[in-house]
């Protein structure tokens, strides 16, 4: 793929890239990709040094100087204006000063209700005391509004100052009316992190989102780790706050809540799959909470290098990966306490490494610039692809695609590569093409009603309109099948997954990287060289952005 191409057809630049990934395949030539590269990236980034790569501890500095290292190395240039690698990023560390308190009352009776037991609350609010005193309690349906599906479950509601309660995931996952919506394949409107966009937008005092394991996609004790830590914000977000208080309520809590208020919650959640079906108040039903939070300044970068465009360095294309993980926990001196994160995400900043030094070595270089953008604090809900979105090296109207890599494929050769939100776009239609060359498949992700898509760093970019590739490792080995991989996948997610386990295994085979790499090779190749801009799909929620953005190119 060593060609400058920028007036070949997309026909052409894909046959090329089919040519270089069947080399590749047969006799190790192409881009110089090599597992036990990926694998020395992995070891050094997921050891006990780099103490689990926590931001703003010092294995943070240990990391980030590894990776700088690494791309000048490379010959990669830096890539914030100034000669820079690094973008800081500004955020605020919460911490809830005490056990915050809640309180529910219906028809003039206390209803028990119990913080991290019933109700896991959190406050975006960085000064002073957050207090809800009594305020009426609202059902909003799944608190989604869609103009393009002609959805509205505010509509004719006043919520200002009121606390709304609505339904996780969206209303496609419980069957919505007419077909709306992606029927279990969640859009960005079943993401919680949504909900709390909308009843902010519509003025609400507090949201809670009733909690299901099976719509929500992991268990309630999840919620109660994920929300009984500190949390991290940027500090650039600013303006007033108007949705104080943000927090998830047991199934089963909101349904005592509801019957002291003379409200059958099951009527209004099957009423819910209409737009605005079962919305309005809860009786007489009002919530109260207290809380307030330990503020502390934080700074974490983005890692940013870029292989500068030969003929359009002007647009670009982006790669991304967060090289962050959980850092240490407290615990006895004989017990392991860092959280390495060898899987999530050593191993995807690793192929990134790879893929960077693969695109520095091309003779003619990429039409247009490549930037690799290896982010912070995704653990901490995506804060350095945000960030980026907001204050890019490069305008997003002149980004014409992107690539996320979070979590490499550690189990060897696959039959297939997984996309996560398939048929989002036509970078799908690219990654088809490359991986036949692979002899490989292109498969739907097999859990979508979980919107995974919403969930790593892509997302960030993705709401802004760039449209972004985000995959998963295949479903189907070559040698051992599908149900093999089904039962890695399973053990990964019960005993390592955002746990102390989660640490380098020098048995891992990284050959199926190693062809992963190959192939992200072959898609920034096309995508930096041919003059066509990719689109999202017709449906996607993300095309209006897009359009909006492109405007004013």
């Amino acid at each position: 793929l060593a060609m400058n191409a920028p007036l070949l057809s997309a026909s052409l630049l894909l046959a090329a890239a089919a040519g270089v990934l069947r080399d590749a395949g047969q006799t190790g030539a192409g881009p110089d990709i090599a597992a036990s590269d990926i694998a020395r990236h992995i070891e050094t980034l997921a050891s006990d040094a780099f103490e689990g790569r926590g931001p703003g501890t010092p294995g943070e500095e240990r990391a980030v100087r590894y990776l700088v290292e690494q791309f000048t190395a490379f010959g990669l240039e830096p890539g914030v204006e100034g000669g820079s690698w690094l973008q800081p990023v500004p955020m605020l560390e919460r911490t809830p000063d005490g056990n915050p308190r809640v309180a529910a009352a219906a028809n003039g009776e206390a209803v028990d209700l119990i913080s991290a037991r019933d109700v896991m609350i959190t406050s975006p609010v960085t000064s002073g005391a957050i207090e809800i005193d009594a305020s009426e309690v609202v059902f909003v349906g799944h608190g989604v509004v869609a103009p393009e599906y002609g959805w509205d479950d505010y509509d004719g509601l006043d919520v200002e100052g009121k606390t709304v309660v609505c339904l996780v995931n969206d209303p496609g996952f419980r069957g919505a009316a007419d077909g709306a919506f992606r029927g279990r394949a969640m859009t960005y409107y079943g993401r919680w992190t949504y909900k709390y966009e909308e009843a902010e937008r519509q003025g609400a005092a507090a949201c809670l989102i009733v909690h299901e394991d099976e719509a929500a996609g992991y268990g309630w004790t999840v919620v109660v780790q994920s929300w009984g830590r500190p949390q991290l914000g940027l500090a650039s977000a600013g303006g007033e706050v108007r949705t104080k208080v943000r927090g998830w309520i047991q199934l089963e809590s909101a349904r005592r809540l509801f019957d002291a208020a003379g409200v059958d919650l099951a009527e209004r959640m099957a009423a819910a799959k209409a737009s605005g079906g079962g919305a309005g108040p809860v009786g007489d039903a009002t919530f109260s909470a207290s809380l307030s939070n330990r503020i502390a300044r934080v700074a974490s970068p983005n890692v940013i290098a870029k292989v500068p465009g030969a003929e359009r360095p002007d647009e670009a294309v982006l790669v991304t990966a967060h090289w962050d993980h959980l850092g240490k926990r407290e615990g006895r001196d004989d017990e392991d306490n860092i959280y390495n994160g060898a899987v999530d995400n050593a191993s995807g900043t690793a192929v990134l490494l790879e893929l960077a030094e693969a695109v520095a070595a091309m003779d003619p270089p990429p039409a247009r610039t490549v930037l690799f953008v290896v982010t912070t604090a995704e653990e901490k809900g995506l804060l350095g692809s945000k960030y980026y979105a907001t204050d890019p090296v490069m305008p997003l109207s002149r980004t014409v695609a992107g690539l996320n890599i979070d979590v490499a494929n550690v189990l060897g050769p696959m039959e297939d590569i997984v996309v996560v939100g398939y048929g989002a776009s036509e970078l799908d239609d690219d990654l088809r093409a490359v991986a036949a060359a692979q002899g490989r498949t292109v498969s739907p992700e097999p859990t979508p009603e979980k919107g995974f898509y919403f969930r790593s760093d892509h997302f960030s970019l993705a709401k802004e309109g760039v449209p972004m590739l985000y995959t998963n490792p295949g479903t189907t080995h070559v040698e051992k099948g599908a149900e093999w991989v089904a039962e890695q996948a399973v053990d990964y997610t019960r005993r390592r997954y955002h746990r102390v386990r989660d640490e380098y295994d020098p048995s891992w085979d990284l050959t199926g990287a190693a062809d992963d790499a190959r192939l992200f090779h072959a898609l920034v190749t096309i995508w930096a060289n041919d003059p066509r801009w990719r689109e999202w799909a017709p449906d996607s929620e993300f095309r209006a952005a897009r359009e909006a953005s492109l405007e004013g190119r």
